[in-house]
């Protein structure tokens, strides 16, 4: 287990830079982007280091349409942020987001199958792919940058002024 991680880690640690530069305020969409990106970097490091391929593929499989609208979502973003550089960004924060999940595992050390593999069960309890947003965001996997909501857009009051 240790040494695919630690492998792992080392290959990610040269993506990190660009992933962590402060980064433009994220909508809500973009949040739930994140939020899904986490979940299946979190599933996919307990899969490679528990050997739970088949549970991940399972998830994969029964969430696929939902997992690529948010994957899109995802790219979006970085489109939006860094434009003709968005695809090399996204690579990036995928490749840091592995890192970031893994360096976990590590530090949980031989308890991190113990304390991780229920989350297969949880997941593939969720009804319908409408609930993986919920799921991910309750859990809150660590991410390797930090996102700043966009404010909420204000109403102006409406042009001119009524006549007497």
């Amino acid at each position: 287990m240790h040494k695919t991680i630690a492998g792992l880690c080392a290959c990610i640690l040269a993506g990190i830079g660009a992933a962590n530069a402060a980064q433009p305020c994220a909508r809500p969409i973009d949040r739930t982007a994140f939020d899904i990106a986490g979940l299946k970097s979190k599933l996919m490091v307990t899969a490679i280091t528990c050997s739970q391929q088949d549970l991940y593929n399972q998830f994969v499989q029964r969430f696929r349409t939902d997992l690529v609208t948010h994957e899109r979502n995802l790219h979006g973003y970085f489109a939006r942020v860094f434009g003709g550089r968005a695809q090399r960004e996204h690579d990036d924060y995928i490749t840091s987001l592995a890192n970031t999940l893994s360096e976990s595992g590590i530090q949980q050390g031989t308890l991190f199958c113990q304390q991780n593999t229920g989350i297969f069960t949880e997941v593939l309890a969720l009804t319908k792919g409408s609930d993986l947003p919920a799921y991910a965001a309750s859990k809150a996997f660590p991410q390797p940058v930090s996102l700043v909501a966009c404010p909420e857009p204000t109403r102006t009051a409406q042009a001119g002024s009524s006549r007497r």
